[in-house]
């Protein structure tokens, strides 16, 4: 890859965007929220451009998405030649087309789109491309996935949409759901696979892998190793970066392109 060419990471989150350019040296980080005028002096409101990591206010995603470019392009102002950007393994088609509209309207560039656990597992340094499965789970604000990958592609999915979180992490009642749904992906892998998945563990990734009592639950429920990655929360973003590099880590299935 030429050092001259411009490329871009963005992760467009519930609760926080996060983008990265090629060669940056810090992650840009901002709230995902908009605060909008209305009609007479001084009267505001708040939008949520992604409600579980959806693109759920068109208008407010486009401002969020030019101010997470415009973050990165303070020491670098050369047009993008391409942004990768991540979306939920549950995104529908309309979902992903949303996504890549604002971005390509912002960004006037080649979007590419990544499946957000695709990436936060390259993020984290796990052989995607490795024929035996691995397990992870992505806890993010507004959504939860758990995801098996194997030879760079996401093989099988569940997700639960979170209406809200907490500064402690999940609530009681989601965190069941999310151990009882990450059980029952691992109990779905074909008999021939699920040693050698259960052997490489379950990686934790998003703003929620920190939480003890999670980690402790699917410890005693899966009765496998399971871990929180480093800087859980960077791992898409990373791992976006690291496919604008190394786009061969994941399958042409796992990227869709405008």
């Amino acid at each position: 890859m030429s050092p001259a060419r411009r490329f871009l990471a963005l992760d467009l989150g519930t609760a926080r965007t996060r983008s990265l350019a090629v060669g940056g040296h810090a992650i840009a980080d901002r709230p995902s929220a908009i605060v909008r005028c209305l009609a007479g002096p001084g009267r505001t409101d708040v939008a949520s451009p992604i409600r579980h990591g959806m693109v759920a206010d068109p208008g407010a995603c486009l401002r969020l998405v030019r101010m997470a470019v415009q973050d990165t392009c303070h020491y670098d102002t050369r047009p993008l030649e391409q942004v990768l950007a991540g979306v939920p393994v549950a995104a529908s088609p309309s979902d992903r087309a949303a996504v890549l509209a604002a971005v390509a309207e912002v960004a006037g560039c080649e979007v590419r789109l990544v499946e957000e656990p695709l990436a936060a597992a390259v993020g984290v340094g796990i052989d995607v491309l490795d024929p035996r499965p691995c397990l992870l789970l992505d806890v993010g604000a507004g959504i939860v996935e758990a995801v098996a990958i194997r030879a760079g592609v996401v093989i099988d999915a569940a997700a639960l949409q979170l209406s809200a979180t907490t500064g402690a992490g999940l609530a009681s009642y989601a965190l069941e759901s999310v151990v009882d749904m990450t059980a029952s992906l691992q109990r779905r892998l074909p008999e021939d696979v699920r040693p050698a998945a259960r052997a490489r563990g379950l990686l934790v990734t998003g703003g929620g892998a920190q939480q003890e009592l999670l980690l402790r639950r699917l410890r005693a429920v899966l009765r496998l190793p399971v871990s929180a990655a480093p800087q859980p929360q960077h791992a898409t973003i990373r791992g976006l970066m690291r496919l604008c590099l190394r786009p061969e880590l994941a399958s042409s299935q796992a990227l869709s392109a405008r």
